[in-house]
């Protein structure tokens, strides 16, 4: 065993050297890396291997490039990559080889390489990982997809991926996935090639070499996935899937034709299929309103009832032949959906007293609800909802007050909602909770303003002390945030900073329990010489010499 972790030491120093020689690491530095590989070594030559070895030392070594990285840009040196990064890569991927040999189970880990593959743009690698992995888990139609996405997309290789689409189909012949996407696969290698007679053409190139067939600049690979997929799977909403797809290409009009031909023919008593006719009766007439000129709010008013009536005409001649649950529940949900598309605050509020009035609770509740996922951007919405909740004492309250504030652009009219979280929080929660909440907002704009009402409520629930104390603490969180600000810029590089922000918080209007955690930190952010000074000045900050 020491033999062989003798070796790999070895063959590290080529590359520490070049590291040092170039400027990039210090012989302190390099010392301490040949230090740390050989714990690492020795760990994965042990008689009884652990996978957590194998990540560590993986994540060892991918932390090393990414510290060589950034020197790289510090400095501004681009060279000797092969001797320096190279080697280090392949040791990575060599690492990750063993453990998946060792754990071939472990999915984590195989797609853990890919992603590896992948960021240090090792393409070919990245097609050798895939096979492996395909050879011991050609079961999971995930993995072919994936794969073959890889060639298409990262190496540019439409044959490859076709190639990994059809040997999926022998292992998976009934996969709606497999078929959709390659179908898409197909109807991508057509736009790329369209793209390239395009710019062949504008560049007035000869044609030479690159002959391109019509039939596949047209999709007909394509239709032909389409087709035999569809002889296969008798299904309306797989074919809807392929018209869907085929939609997203701007010279499939003949395809989605021809679907949407068979879609009907076939698939008349399918509730789906006369689902989507309405909603393009819908669509239609969109694209040439967006490319008019502005129309009225009342035209488009108009035109969109219109649209509308014409969808409806087309759902009840499908009721005329189908009268089934299904088709009425089609037809119900496209009439909810477009009346919750002009529901406003207004409406809300009456159909919430209405709810209320009536007793029913849990309805009003629902309708508030769902007003803030159809308008989530609104603050008048979230607010009528809130204090409905709020006014039925709901248990919700709190989630809902969370998910505005997601929701909400804190440039709008956000204080109002910040506001009426406090007063709710003043009059239903505990005053640890309250307390918690006023000195929770980071925002500008609110922040003031939420811990101007913080202050009137502990003045009113504890007297001056208790005022006193919350201004100290207001006081306090003002000064972390700048601090955390300034070290989110310039953390990797300015020991002074963590040292007077462990100073203030040993201060008297700090929290000194704090210091550990920054100290901990300090040492995870500084790089280089940084670390060093930073140690120096904390050991005379805590023997009292500064």
């Amino acid at each position: 065993m020491a033999e062989i972790v003798q070796q790999r030491l070895e063959d590290r120093i080529p590359g520490l050297e070049q590291l040092e020689r170039v400027g990039l690491f210090t012989k302190k530095e390099v010392r301490l890396v040949i230090k740390k590989s050989t714990a690492l070594e020795y760990k994965l030559h042990r008689p009884m291997l652990r996978k957590e070895d194998f990540i560590t030392y993986i994540e060892y070594e991918i932390g090393v490039l990414e510290l060589i990285k950034k020197r790289r840009l510090r400095i501004g040196y681009n060279f000797k990559k092969d001797e320096i990064e190279f080697p280090i890569m392949s040791r990575i991927s060599s690492v990750f080889r063993r453990a998946t040999a060792k754990w071939k189970d472990d999915l984590q880990l195989w797609l853990s390489h890919v992603a590896f593959c992948k960021k240090w743009n090792m393409k070919t690698q990245v097609s050798k990982v895939f096979l492996s992995l395909l050879a011991i888990h050609p079961d999971k139609p995930a993995l072919w997809i994936m794969a073959a996405k890889c060639e298409m997309e990262d190496r540019n290789s439409s044959e490859s991926a076709r190639h990994l689409f059809l040997r999926a189909l022998r292992f998976h012949p009934k996969n709606k996935k497999v078929y959709l996407e390659y179908f898409r696969m197909e109807l991508m290698h057509a736009e790329k090639l369209r793209r390239q007679q395009k710019e062949l053409e504008q560049a007035e190139m000869a044609m030479g070499e690159y002959e391109f067939s019509m039939e596949i600049l047209n999709g007909k690979l394509a239709e032909v996935v389409y087709k035999e997929a569809t002889e296969k799977i008798k299904d309306a909403e797989f074919v809807l899937s392929f018209l869907n797809i085929a939609a997203l290409f701007d010279f499939t009009k003949e395809l989605q034709e021809m679907i949407l031909q068979d879609l009907q023919n076939k698939y008349a008593n399918d509730p789906l299929t006369w689902d989507y006719m309405a909603k393009c009766e819908l669509e239609a007439g969109l694209g040439a309103e967006m490319g008019a000129e502005l129309q009225s709010t009342k035209e488009k008013a108009s035109d969109t009832v219109r649209r509308e009536e014409r969808s409806c005409l087309v759902y009840e001649e499908g009721l005329k032949s189908l009268q089934t649950e299904a088709m009425w529940t089609c037809y119900a949900t496209f009439c909810w959906n477009r009346f919750k598309r002009k529901t406003n605050v207004t409406e809300l509020k009456e159909k919430v007293k209405v709810l209320q009035s009536t007793g029913d609770a849990d309805g009003a509740t629902r309708v508030a609800v769902a007003a803030t996922k159809r308008f989530s951007q609104s603050v008048e919405t979230w607010s009528c909802s809130l204090q409905t909740l709020m006014e039925l004492g709901s248990a919700n309250v709190d989630e809902l007050f969370q998910e505005a504030l997601k929701h909400v652009n804190p440039k709008v009219t956000l204080m109002a909602l910040w506001v009426l979280q406090l007063e709710w929080s003043a009059s239903t929660q505990s005053p640890e909770e309250t307390e918690a909440l006023g000195l929770a907002s980071t925002v500008p704009a609110v922040s003031m303003e939420v811990k101007k009402k913080y202050l009137d409520w502990s003045y009113t629930t504890g007297g001056y002390k208790k005022a006193r104390q919350t201004f100290r603490s207001i006081l306090q969180t003002k000064q972390t945030y700048y601090y955390e600000r300034a070290l989110r810029e310039f953390g990797s590089s300015d020991e002074d900073l963590w040292l007077d922000y462990i100073k203030e918080e040993r201060g008297p209007h700090g929290q000194a329990e704090n210091s550990g955690s920054i100290h901990w930190r300090a040492m995870k952010s500084l790089e280089g010489e940084c670390v060093e000074r930073f140690v120096t000045k904390y050991t005379l900050l805590q023997t009292g010499h500064i």
